[in-house]
């Protein structure tokens, strides 16, 4: 399965202050678990087994509460029983149906 997951924490008493700290302790987490993983501006996928993935996830959402009272967590998943290597696989097969002349 891949998930797609965000987590930042919220309802600090600084509303402008930045979360890039949070953040990097979630995706610290993420890499140290040992899963495909890709982290971009919005989200972060992890990809594996529910029960690793989910782990990984509640771990990572552990670690963003230290930095505030409450978290907020957006997830979307793709579940798909018997494949693996999707986190590059999907974006391969985009590119291939794109063609060669895609960026032009």
């Amino acid at each position: 399965m891949l998930v797609a997951f965000s987590v930042a924490p919220s309802g600090g008493d600084n509303p402008d202050a930045s979360v890039h700290d949070a953040v990097a302790a979630a995706v610290a987490i993420v890499r140290a678990s040992g899963l495909p993983n890709r982290t971009d501006s919005m989200f972060t996928t992890i990809e594996g087994e529910w029960e690793e993935v989910f782990d990984v996830i509640r771990r990572a959402t552990d670690a963003v509460g230290r930095f505030g009272p409450r978290v907020s967590l957006v997830l979307k998943a793709d579940i798909r029983p018997g494949y693996s290597g999707e986190l590059t696989g999907k974006l391969d097969r985009l590119e291939r149906a794109l063609g060669p002349d895609a960026a032009d």
